[in-house]
């Protein structure tokens, strides 16, 4: 049986730094956690925004493939032992400590290759579903193993926040993603109401909040999902999963209350609306 390495301290302040900087929100959130399983949490940020930007990154996709295949033979490195830095040397413990899936980790990869290509134009629903799985609730499922609960219940609050998470992101972000020459909502919901196929087109037609309605429901059908499996969790381990869901699931209603009207800009919480929940979930 393999000892468990312990963690170095610089390695922790080195991938904690990457976090601090990109993203204060989860920064933050994540401070609650015992220190192991925040490190191990703040490493799997780290390794989601890496392969990200490569996904993002204005180079050919040739380029972009080869550094996506880079981070396979790290990944695959990683769980047959072998780390060169701060970042996987945590992930190596994160992996042992909580018994990860190298399968996650390579669909997360898979995911980023998705968008690393020509831009997702349009998907049909069960190519969106594929998209949603493997950027967010391949990232759920190794973040309840981080959280404490391995359980089946957990797997299915991470399979149905993971997508909820994800299409509530899309619903909020049409119309960057549709300045990037992108557009996520899906051609059967699209063709029902008449939209175009087309990213501009789209923005410009008067039936599109019928079809973020329609995609709206289905998020909402998610939440629902992981709020009934999350109850059968283990309910402090699941804190950091609740405030998640406690911090989106306002955003779609919001954006229903505006009629997903995007000429007003980009949805988000007022500080009051951020304190209430974060009252709902911190007290009793």
């Amino acid at each position: 049986m393999e000892l468990i390495p312990v963690l170095n301290q610089a390695d922790v302040d080195a991938v904690t730094a990457i976090v601090r900087a990109s993203a204060t929100s989860f920064y933050h959130g994540m401070k609650m956690l015992p220190p192991e399983r925040r490190a191990a949490m703040y490493a799997i940020y780290s390794f989601c925004r890496l392969v990200d930007d490569i996904a993002d990154e204005d180079a050919p996709l040739a380029a972009k493939r080869k550094l996506l295949h880079g981070w396979r033979q790290i990944i695959a490195g990683v769980f047959a032992g072998r780390t060169s830095n701060a970042l996987t040397r945590i992930l190596r413990v994160a992996v042992l400590n909580y018994r990860l899936r190298e399968a996650d980790f390579v669909a997360i990869i898979d995911g980023m290759e998705m968008d690393a290509g020509a831009p997702i134009v349009a998907p049909p629903l069960p190519i969106l579903e594929l998209y949603c799985d493997r950027v967010a609730s391949a990232v759920g499922r190794l973040s309840v193993r981080v959280f404490g609960d391995s359980s089946t219940s957990a797997e299915d609050t991470a399979y149905a926040l993971g997508r909820a998470l994800q299409l509530t992101n899309i619903l909020r972000d049409v119309r960057e993603d549709a300045s990037r020459g992108r557009l996520y909502l899906p051609y059967e919901y699209l063709r029902q109401e008449s939209v175009p196929l087309d990213p501009q087109g789209a923005m410009e037609s008067s039936r599109l909040p019928f079809v973020c309605v329609k995609l709206a429901r289905l998020a909402m059908r998610y939440y629902k999902e992981a709020e009934t499996s999350m109850a059968l969790c283990d309910q402090k381990a699941m804190k950091p999963a609740r405030i998640m869901l406690a911090s989106y699931k306002p955003l779609l209603l919001k954006l229903h209350r505006r009629s997903y009207d995007y000429k007003k800009g980009r949805v988000s919480l007022s500080p009051i609306e951020k304190l209430k929940l974060a009252a709902q979930v911190y007290l009793p």
